[in-house]
């Protein structure tokens, strides 16, 4: 998949801001999560779910039965996969193979070749 420059320099961006304006950035839903913790987490809404509007990116937390604690890991979340949507991968060169790398090439194929013609020899 390829990455859009503009949604690039969006994450770069949002990268370098503090919690409280990464998080204004943003989308912020709660919902009940499931799984365990009794009674308080399944009547609360301590699911926290936030939405990245200037890159699209979404990402829940929903391991802990405090809603700000949620929140907080959510946070730390959108910045590993800003992170990640802003890394900007090193160009391939591409390079012919030495002249020393082609003659030990050509030279196990001819050994091969001859392995091989000496077992037609035998039969």
């Amino acid at each position: 998949m390829e990455i859009s420059p503009a949604l690039r320099a969006a994450a770069r961006r949002s990268l370098s801001l503090p919690a409280e304006a990464l998080s204004a950035e943003c989308d912020e839903e709660f919902f009940i999560a499931s799984g365990p913790g009794g009674q308080h987490r399944n009547k609360t809404e301590s699911g926290v779910r936030l939405v990245h509007r200037p890159t699209g990116v979404t990402v829940t937390a929903t391991e802990r039965r405090s809603q700000a604690q949620n929140r907080s890991a959510a946070l730390t979340r959108l910045r590993e996969r800003l992170q990640v949507l802003s890394h900007v991968p090193r160009r391939r060169v591409a390079t012919k193979p030495t002249r020393g790398s082609r003659e030990r090439r050509l030279t196990e194929k001819r050994h091969t070749s001859e392995r091989k013609a000496g077992r037609r020899d035998l039969e």
